[in-house]
């Protein structure tokens, strides 16, 4: 897909859609080893057949990370920023692997929030060692922090991530919100047979904790062709499960680009979202480019870059 800079100094895709919204990847690295982003093995495989014993006895898996001297420097990730924040981009967040992985982050922060056409600086993460680092975040300049969260029960936890780390990404959660970030997200990807029977326990959890939390359809992001339609759990049906339990006032959002449809908890101090890329693709208002770890732009996750 090509990109342009308009006349008006704003960058425009070939689809005509404008990009507002930057996500840069600092590391591939990662603490976890969440099974919806296993690469090609037969451990993978055997997780998708229910095979849990399987999995967890299987021999760790051998990820090739990108070489060091090939990753991003703060400062070439400093420049780039400064380059696209000239052409209109205003929403910068912070991914990985687990970004927080990434040695004096905080430092990368305070560069991105000192750009001053920067309005929003967000980070996500798997939240095992935000606590170690939430305050100095907080201090450079973070807006917001996302978390991931599939599930409440510890040994499902364990099962999905290959980390025993249900308890300190909660209490990293409640850190966040201690410390001021606002909204506090959580994020769960919903896979049939897995994690499907906690949704509204994952939903009453952000009811009770004032939290914006996001269910996600099980995307196919994997070489390995293990993922399978069956295992998707349509947002239709999570919104019926949810609907039947909760009484949700939709939201309107004046941003056309997002891609959450989202709606208000009861109390309106909490919201549940929606991310349906599989059952009701968004792609036509897209706003996004991605920058990898390496250095290659790509404008979706499913992008050859």
């Amino acid at each position: 897909m090509n990109i342009r800079a308009s006349h008006a100094n704003l960058l425009v895709d070939s689809h005509g859609r404008t990009i507002r919204d930057l996500r840069i990847s600092i590391t591939d690295r990662c603490n976890f080893r969440c099974l919806y982003c296993l690469p090609v093995t037969e451990a993978a495989h055997n997780f998708y057949r229910g095979k849990w014993a399987d999995l967890l006895n299987s021999t760790p898996i051998v990820q090739q990370w990108v070489p060091k001297a090939h990753i991003l420097s703060f400062e070439e990730i400093e420049r780039v920023v400064k380059i696209v924040t000239a052409l209109g981009i205003r929403k910068i967040r912070l991914t990985g692997g687990e970004p927080l992985l990434r040695r004096d982050v905080e430092q990368l922060v305070a560069r991105l929030a000192s750009i001053p056409e920067v309005e929003d600086l967000a980070l996500t993460t798997n939240g095992f060692h935000f606590q170690q680092k939430a305050r100095a975040l907080r201090d450079a300049g973070l807006h917001r922090v996302s978390f991931s969260l599939d599930s409440l029960d510890r040994e499902n936890f364990k099962k999905i991530t290959g980390r025993d780390g249900l308890a300190e990404v909660l209490r990293s959660i409640q850190l966040a919100q201690e410390l001021g970030f606002n909204p506090v997200k959580v994020n769960a990807v919903i896979i049939r047979g897995i994690n499907d029977h906690e949704i509204e326990a994952l939903a009453q959890f952000a009811f009770d904790h004032h939290l914006s939390f996001r269910f996600i359809e099980f995307m196919p992001l994997d070489s390995a062709r293990a993922w399978l339609k069956g295992m998707v759990v349509p947002c239709r049906e999570v919104l019926d499960r949810l609907q039947n339990r909760f009484q949700l006032k939709p939201v309107i959002s004046d941003n056309p680009s997002e891609t959450a449809k989202r709606w208000a908890l009861p109390d309106g101090l909490a919201e549940i979202g929606i991310i349906a890329p599989v059952s009701e693709p968004f792609c036509g208002h897209c706003n996004r480019l991605r920058l990898t770890a390496d250095g290659k732009i790509g404008t979706c996750l499913f992008s050859v870059t």
